[in-house]
């Protein structure tokens, strides 16, 4: 299915995604606990401020601030009711300056996990994920979104329900999910299932990966048990900058642009072909970012080592396969302070 997202991918061979929203959004002010949907209505100049510093760094996507933008989230805030004013607005702030520039950038309507736990294990039914994920998928549609974006998912039966959602609506979509427990989602998903995962869906995604985790250097061993399996769409890499730290009160991740401009050469030599950031990332980790991929030529699968030498050690000895088919670790690398 050709669309705006796959037809700029074919255009450009790999793109450039944005960073992160919270981190950007504390550094605008948003206090902790803050839904940060309600500023696509009380903030709406430092919404399009935060999409703009991703379009000026250099990427060729960005995501709409709506990750929490579904009822069960929403609720949290007594806002489960404006599911679809926070989404349409957090999309058409998207549209209106992704139409201003002078080159083609994608709006990529973000849509997180609900916060429940779904059946068996807890109490929230498919029926219900996908209701709520459809009324989610149907504001940004109507905001003017080019792709769906189901991220930061950890169960297999809500990715699901997202993908059925994004059916319901008739919209192209991209999916990744986190891998931060020893190299599986928290519920256990490994990058071998999740290919096995994306491989069943009709439609099928345009793209889907990893973001955020605990740290690039298990992001890129996820990748390469992606592209291990050879997958039937891209792989999306969106790592954190780094590893988070108290500082002052305050959540500060120690990756510096350069070892972000790392990261993305890297990322790219593992066969990512959409490379952005998730928590930590802001737009001078981008441009570093675009720098380096727009001024080096994509190297060779890089080993494990390499990227241990290169962006610090891994969490854990294993990838989470618990097999020899996927890549693993022969010994633990020291991690390089950033």
């Amino acid at each position: 299915m050709s669309t705006t997202f796959s037809d700029l991918l074919a255009s450009k061979g790999v793109l450039l995604a944005d960073g992160a929203t919270g981190t950007n959004l504390f550094n605008m002010g948003l206090s902790s606990g803050e839904a940060p949907e309600l500023w696509n209505i009380d903030e709406p100049a430092k919404i399009t401020a935060l999409y703009k510093g991703a379009v000026d760094a250099g990427s060729d996507l960005f995501l709409t601030n709506t990750f929490g933008g579904n009822a069960s989230r929403l609720k949290l805030h007594d806002a489960q009711k404006r599911v679809r004013e926070l989404n349409i607005a957090g999309a058409e702030l998207g549209r209106n300056l992704a139409d201003k520039q002078d080159r083609k950038v994608i709006v990529a309507g973000s849509v997180g996990p609900t916060g429940d736990i779904m059946q068996p294990v807890g109490d929230l039914s498919h029926e219900l994920a996908v209701e709520m994920f459809h009324e989610q998928a149907d504001g940004l549609k109507e905001g003017g979104v080019d792709v769906l974006w189901v991220e930061t998912i950890s169960a297999p039966e809500e990715f699901r329900a997202a993908a059925e959602a994004f059916a319901l609506v008739g919209m192209p979509w991209c999916g990744t999910m986190s891998f931060d427990t020893a190299g599986r989602t928290m519920m256990g998903v490994t990058s071998e299932a999740m290919v096995a995962l994306i491989s069943d869906f009709d439609p099928a995604p345009q793209a889907f990966g990893a973001n955020c985790g605990v740290g690039a250097s298990d992001l890129l061993r996820t990748v390469l048990g992606f592209t291990s399996q050879n997958p039937p769409v891209p792989v999306i890499a969106k790592g954190n900058a780094g590893i988070p730290k108290y500082v002052d009160g305050h959540i500060h991740y120690d990756g510096t642009p350069e070892l972000m401009a790392k990261y993305a050469m890297l990322a790219r030599d593992c066969g990512a072909s959409v490379i952005g950031g998730c928590c930590g990332t802001t737009p001078d980790h981008l441009r570093a970012m675009r720098e380096a991929l727009d001024t080096t030529e994509k190297g060779e699968t890089p080993s494990l080592e390499t990227i241990a030498g290169t962006l610090g050690g891994f969490s854990s000895d294993s990838d989470g396969t618990g097999d020899d088919n996927g890549p693993t670790r022969e010994r633990r690398g020291r991690r390089r302070r950033a």
